[in-house]
Order: structure tokens, then C-alpha cells, then sequence
């Protein structure tokens, strides 16, 4: 059966293609269509020109992740695969330009991007998940939305945080961990201090969580209060700001009880077993990973994060872990969030960040760890289709810490360490902590690579001296 391969470069309003053979022998040379419904039926009389050549033929076609201009020409595609042997694939255009640059291309235009695309669909095929059908594709969009609503109401709060300062600067003592709906509906009807000190308690007990004993404190603060703005501009600004965060609130809950009720989603409450993941953190989270069995396992989750460690040593230079942060920032966003509320929240989460501190790590380092560590907890969860459990977690970490003790090091197997080595300081210093490979283990390593190998080498006369 023969095989060819479509690259599609697609940019706003067209698309580049080529087709090309297993051998990377260009079959159709490249050509260019617009993304108009003309331009989507000369793209079917092409395939269709292509599998009526060639009977038994297999064709796979992919497009780059563009930001949604790809999502035209896929769902074309995928209309064709009712009439046509063929696959459809999306790319990561990260893994497809480091293929161009391992081939050594260095101009790029857009046929030459199309060309590109069809070679790595051959040189990885292993890497190539083909395009199938995305249950939050619809609500991917509404996500979106949700997200620059929370963007804009962090920006009001922020403001709010500003004109409080100074008209209101007492109050900001109830706003340490995020703002209380009953300090909001506070300053709606009483927004300086000192319209505060004016109002009575009967007035301040009727809004919701304030108590009579509470009443009396804020009124006995605002009469002490500092405040440099009382003017009715002020005063006006705060009521409407705060209007303005309450009604995002509202329309950020309700278009997330959409998605809940148009789309069953028992994942959600899944993962708001963890304590520290509401509604949106849990729906932010489901958008940003879809369907765990797309991920071989945690460590590719944490790629996909880009929660994943980098080691980098060089020399005798600096060298140590951080974390990698390659990918889009968003999921790392809502990660961050959860991890600073369970850090607070969850006693798990809470006794790893606060060991780690006092180790000597650096407090954002301890976060990201603990980042790391919710994510591997999720994967676990979405996995096995269980609830968060705090006693499988520690079990497995005593499992874990049974088996610490250090292994012979595999990589010295046909060499122990030689004190003659021009090594440096540093090296010299980690070899003494390294246990050296036993010498029966090492003779049985290397009978077992000649076995394997097939080869019987004589051992220089030096080394027996």
C-alpha cells in the first residue's frame, strides 16, 4: 500500500500544501488555496485526484497548532475521511521546528513550512497523535472568555485595592487572602470611612456575615480611621468598581454552571476533592489537560505544564534544578492558584512546602515544588477515577523513603573510579559520596554485555597491572 504525506502551513485566510512519498520525493508540488468555501472544493478535487492515481493508497495530513486558524481546514478534512484512506493529524509546531533545525533549513517560508510539516509526520511518527474528536472543543472558547473575565476582575480588584488605601484603609485588614462577599456588599452602600462611622449597626448587621459584634468593630475602626478621601467622587468610584466585580463574579459562575450542565462533567467534582481546587480552578485545569489517557504518564503531564526539571551543569560552574516553564503559561497560572491555597488549606500540601523552607528552599522554589506535586497528585486522580485520599499519598511516600538507600551505579559497570583521573574539585568531591560498584556486580556487568554483544575483547595489559 502506498503512502504519501500532505504538510498544510496555515495562515490567516489561506493555507500552503504539499504532498510528499515516504521517500520525501515531492509527489504534488506545492500549492496554495484560500480558507473559502472554493478553496475547501479545490482541496477535494485535489485528494480526490490523488486516490483516483492511486487506488490503494494512505494519506496523512497535518496542520500546525495556529491559535484556531487550523480549525477550518480540519473540520474540512474530516469530512473528507468519510470518502478517502485517510488520517489527519495537529502538530505541535515546538517538535516541528526543531526537526527543521536538525535538517539544517535555514530559510523559511511558507511552502517550505508546508514541506516541514509533511517530513516530520515521517521522520517521528511515534510523535504524531492523530486528530479525533474533542468533547470541550465547544466550551474551549466559553473557557476562554471566562478567563479574561477573571483577568478584568483582577484588574478591578487591584484598583479597588488602590482607592481602599485611601479612602478606606482599615478595611484592607479583612482583605489579606482575597476579598469577602460581605466586605464588597460593605462598601457597595458604605465605600469611605467615613460614611461607615456615619451608618448605624441596625444597618450594618442587615448585610450578610456581618454580626452585631462585628458591626461594632468596624464602626469603632472607621471612627479611628486614617483616611485621606472622603469626598463623594471617591466614594463613588468605590461603589461602582465594587458593582462592577460583583456582576463578573456573577457572570463567571453562571457561564460556569453552563458548562456543568450542558456537559456532564464528573471529572470536576473529582478534582474538587482536593482541597484547594474550586469550580474554576477544577474546569480551568480539565480544559487545559482534556483527556488523561492523551498523556503516557505524569511526566509527560508535567512536559505539557512545563513543570518538568532541567539540570544544567556545565564545568565546575553553577548547577542545580529549575523548573523549565516551556509551554503556554495559563495552565501554570491556575496551578500557581491552587498551589498558594493549598498551601494554606491542605495539611498535605501545607507540611511539604513548610519542610522544603525550612530546608533552606527558596519559598517560590518550595512553591513550584508544591506545584509539581498537586499535579502529580491530579494525574493520579483523573488516572484511576478516584477521589483525593491523604493516606494513599503518605503510604506511598513511606514506600518510597523505604527504598532510598543508594544503588551501585550502573554507568562506572566497566570502570570503578580512578583516583589518576584529571577530574575536578567538585567531581573529586561527589565521587566520594558515590558508592563504588561492587567488584563481583561489575564483573557480571561486563560477562553480561560481551554475552549480549557477541564479542569476547581481551583486557589491556595495563589495566591488569
Amino acid at each position: 500500500m502506498k503512502q504519501l504525506f500532505m504538510g498544510i502551513d496555515v495562515s490567516k485566510g489561506y493555507a500552503d500544501f504539499i504532498v510528499i512519498g515516504q521517500n520525501k520525493k515531492v509527489v504534488e508540488p506545492n500549492f496554495q488555496l484560500d480558507d473559502t468555501y472554493n478553496g475547501h472544493a479545490e482541496l477535494y478535487e485535489v485528494l480526490f485526484n490523488l486516490f483516483e492515481q492511486n487506488t490503494e493508497l494512505t494519506l496523512t495530513a497535518a496542520v500546525e497548532s495556529t491559535g484556531g486558524y487550523e480549525n477550518n481546514w480540519l473540520n474540512a478534512l474530516s469530512n473528507f475521511k468519510s470518502q478517502f484512506n485517510m488520517h489527519i493529524a495537529r502538530l505541535n509546531p515546538f517538535g516541528v521546528n526543531a526537526n527543521s533545525k536538525a535538517g539544517l533549513n535555514r530559510i523559511t517560508t511558507d511552502p517550505i513550512s508546508a514541506r516541514n510539516i509533511a517530513e516530520y509526520l515521517i521522520a517521528h511518527p511515534e510523535k504524531v497523535q492523530l486528530f479525533a474528536y474533542d468533547r470541550f472543543a465547544p466550551y474551549r472558547k466559553l473557557w476562554t472568555f471566562i478567563r479574561m473575565l477573571i483577568k478584568q476582575k483582577g484588574q478591578l480588584l487591584n484598583q479597588l485595592e488602590s482607592l481602599l488605601y485611601l479612602a478606606n484603609p482599615e478595611i484592607l485588614t479583612y482583605c489579606k487572602h482575597g476579598t469577602p462577599k460581605w466586605v464588597l456588599k460593605l462598601l457597595e452602600k458604605y465605600p469611605t470611612a467615613q460614611k461607615i462611622k456615619a451608618a448605624r449597626i441596625q444597618s450594618l448587621t442587615r448585610i450578610p456575615y456581618i454580626s452585631m459584634d462585628k458591626a461594632g468593630q468596624i464602626k469603632q475602626i472607621a471612627a479611628k480611621s486614617i483616611a485621606s478621601a472622603n469626598d463623594d467622587t471617591t466614594a463613588h468610584i468605590i461603589a461602582s468598581t465594587v458593582r462592577q466585580i460583583m456582576h463578573l463574579q456573577e457572570t463567571i459562575t453562571q457561564h460556569i454552571q453552563t458548562i456543568k450542565d450542558e456537559n456532564q462533567l464528573p471529572e470536576i467534582e473529582l478534582l474538587k476533592s482536593f482541597n484547594g481546587i474550586d469550580d474554576t480552578s477544577a474546569l480551568g485545569l480539565l480544559m487545559e489537560i482534556q483527556d488523561i489517557n492523551r498523556y503516557q504518564d505524569v511526566k509527560n503531564l508535567a512536559s505539557f505544564f512545563g513543570m518538568h526539571p532541567v539540570y544544567k551543569l556545565s564545568g565546575d560552574g553553577k548547577s542545580g534544578f529549575r523548573m523549565s516553564k516551556k509551554g503556554r503559561r495559563a495552565p501554570r497560572q491556575i496551578l500557581f492558584m491552587v498551589a498558594m491555597t493549598a498551601i494554606r488549606t491542605n495539611p498535605l500540601i501545607r507540611e511539604i512546602y513548610i519542610r522544603k523552607v525550612d530546608e533552606g528552599m527558596a519559598k517560590m522554589a518550595a512553591i513550584g515544588m508544591c506545584m509539581h506535586k498537586i499535579l502529580r497528585i491530579i494525574y493520579g486522580m483523573l488516572k484511576h477515577n478516584r477521589s483525593f485520599d491523604e493516606d494513599i499519598d503518605r503510604h506511598n511516600q513511606s514506600r518510597k523513603s523505604k527504598n532510598k538507600i543508594k544503588k551501585f551505579s550502573k554507568k562506572r559497570r566497566y570502570q570503578s573510579f580512578d583516583k589518576k583521573a584529571p577530574i575536578s574539585a567538585r567531581q573529586t568531591q561527589s565521587r566520594k559520596l558515590e558508592q563504588p560498584l561492587d567488584t563481583k556486580e561489575q564483573a557480571a556487568s561486563q560477562n553480561d554485555n560481551i554475552v549480549k554483544c557477541g564479542f569476547a575483547a581481551p583486557v589491556p595489559s595495563s589495566v591488569v597491572d
